[in-house]
């Protein structure tokens, strides 16, 4: 797979995949959990705000023409059962990838394509995010709680302990590790007066920022079974959906 993306055709996906696709002109990705057949996608977005964007508003209406379920979820809850057109919206695919070696991860040019981290078993991530679709996510939070943390969460089971850090994503880790590095790399320039060198020590401190907040080698986040996520993110007292409410999702299309 590439440096920038890890772009891969549909017949390469497989149930429990971490896939995503970018939106705004690759302005910004978004995740999800494909777990069956290469038909459905399990993901997590904003509900009920005026900013969600169109393509999520779609998958939440169930306008879709070819699966009745598409766009199941439970009420206020932003974890989202969608068919893979709708999640692509005309969009490319790409595939996340897991337990990359350190030296691959910090040569990738854009944060939010893969971790060091292991997934776990396809019988354990789909279990997450079927779990998930029924129970919630909590609230939806660009830095500490998005698409890209759900899904992380689903491959993986790691929570991020303290929750006034940025959170599992790789994407957000990004937004804040390029100004980071640039502030870091500034007092650099009075002794690499060349523009190349300033340039080549800002690229090497947002690649190292990057690294640092990585879920394979950071030190704040611990495995904790799906069932007790509620506990662990104190959705017990209100905060997300909790509801165990079942409905007919066809899982053979």
């Amino acid at each position: 797979m590439g440096l920038l993306t890890n772009r891969v055709e549909r017949s390469e996906i497989k149930p429990g995949d971490h896939i995503y696709t970018y939106r705004a002109v690759f302005a910004y990705s978004h995740h999800g959990c494909i777990y069956v057949g290469g038909s459905k996608v399990v993901h997590f977005t904003r509900v009920g705000t005026s900013s969600t964007s169109s393509d999520e508003q779609y998958s939440l209406t169930g306008e879709c023409p070819t699966f009745p379920d598409c766009g199941f979820r439970q009420p206020n809850s932003g974890v989202v059962l969608s068919c893979l057109d709708c999640f692509l919206r005309n969009g490319s695919l790409y595939c996340f990838e897991y337990g990359v070696r350190p030296s691959v991860f910090i040569a990738k040019v854009r944060g939010g394509t893969c971790t060091t981290a292991a997934s776990d078993p396809v019988e354990t991530v789909i279990h997450r995010a079927m779990y998930l679709l029924q129970n919630g996510f909590g609230n939806y939070d660009v830095f500490q709680n998005n698409c890209e943390d759900f899904t992380l969460y689903c491959k993986t089971g790691l929570l991020t302990v303290d929750h006034l850090g940025v959170g599992r994503s790789g994407q957000a880790s990004s937004v804040i590790g390029a100004p980071l590095a640039a502030l870091l790399s500034s007092p650099l320039k009075l002794l690499l007066p060349s523009p190349v060198g300033v340039a080549t020590v800002t690229a090497g401190m947002y690649c190292m920022s990057r690294y640092a907040t990585d879920i394979g080698v950071r030190t704040d986040v611990v495995k904790v079974p799906v069932e007790d996520l509620a506990v662990n993110l104190g959705w017990e007292n209100g905060e997300g959906c909790t509801a165990n409410v079942t409905a007919p999702i066809h899982l053979d299309s």
